[in-house]
């Protein structure tokens, strides 16, 4: 057996890498209720999400934060981009002094504008700074705990510790490939749920391929100008975080993104979908946040804006379409 892993969450993505890790790896899975710990124990299988996914027996649950990360050489954060600075505050000082932190989240944090390995850099003492590590990609739990042939990009300041991960998760049918442009990959995983839900929101009002196809490369664009202003790369929005993870979101019938913004386009409102969801659609939270952002830095995104209008209100499904194509003409590379 390998380093030992943590996995801190046991929603639908904590629980395909612990399935994934447990293949060579002793894994212990933090669950935030015992209930839930106690359960995948007993039985092997997690009653909330991916319940016919059987895991190794080298998986344990526990809902103790501390006992998770203690001798860990490897920690991964598979929780919604809203609770990763609570969560992180809790195992700061449990994390084991040499340990990797590998962050699977996507999203901006709302209150402050930080990306998750922002966050992660304000609340972790700086001798972890340079093992942080982004996973992202165009990757649905379900598939991964199915085997289905994934393929996604890890990165980090030092390419090094990105390496390292990429060894010890890559197997047969889950490929990761290095990196080391951090905030290209952030932005990429952030904003792709954004344009997810632009791109339901068309389908729900009853719009074809062309607006798809249309709504997804603006909303490539839209993610680079952001990226690039925040000193990414270009190249990375061209790779798996931006348009393989913007492919797979904006058609795969898993996305709940996607979802989101279906049902909106049907009419239905934000406080019914999200009544109705068993699990976070983290491009709500992005929306508003990446506007913020945009807005801070002068960054124009026009889709994200008019998704943002959606879902607080301010205008219609319908009313956001008419206003995008009515806005004033212009090259195509401005």
């Amino acid at each position: 057996m390998s380093s030992p892993i943590a996995v801190l969450g046991a929603g639908s993505f904590g629980t395909c890498l612990a399935k994934l890790c447990g293949r060579e790896h002793d894994v212990l899975l933090w669950a935030r209720r015992e209930e839930v710990a106690l359960r995948i124990n007993e039985t092997g299988r997690n009653p909330g999400y991916l319940e016919e996914v059987l895991l190794p027996k080298t998986v344990r649950a526990t809902n103790d934060l501390s006992e998770a990360v203690i001798g860990r050489e490897l920690v991964i954060i598979a929780v919604p981009s809203h609770g990763v600075r609570d969560v992180m505050k809790n195992v700061a000082p449990h994390l084991d002094p040499g340990a990797i932190v590998v962050i699977t989240s996507k999203g901006i944090e709302t209150e402050t504008g930080l990306t998750m390995s922002q966050v992660l850099m304000d609340v972790l003492d700086s001798s972890f700074h340079s093992r942080i590590v982004l996973l992202s990609g165009p990757s649905f739990a379900t598939e991964i705990a199915e085997e289905q042939p994934t393929a996604v990009t890890v990165a980090s300041r030092d390419e090094t510790y990105a390496i390292s991960v990429q060894a010890e998760l890559s197997c047969p049918w889950f490929r990761c490939y290095s990196h080391d442009d951090i905030i290209g990959v952030e932005i990429g995983g952030a904003v792709k749920n954004v344009i997810a839900i632009a791109v339901g929101i068309c389908e729900g009002l009853g719009m074809g391929l062309n607006t798809r196809a249309a709504l997804m490369t603006r909303g490539l664009r839209e993610m680079t100008r952001l990226g690039e202003t925040l000193g990414a790369n270009p190249l990375t929005f061209q790779g798996l975080s931006g348009m393989g993870d913007l492919f797979l979101t904006c058609t795969g019938n898993l996305s709940r993104n996607r979802n989101v913004g279906l049902q909106l386009g049907r009419g239905r409102s934000l406080s019914e979908i999200t009544l109705g969801m068993g699990q976070v659609a983290e491009g709500v939270k992005t929306t508003l946040a990446v506007c913020q952002l945009a807005d801070r830095l002068e960054v124009e995104m026009p889709i994200a804006q008019s998704v943002r209008m959606v879902l607080t209100g301010e205008i219609t499904s319908l009313e956001a379409g008419t206003e995008m194509m009515s806005r004033q003409l212009r090259a195509e590379l401005d």
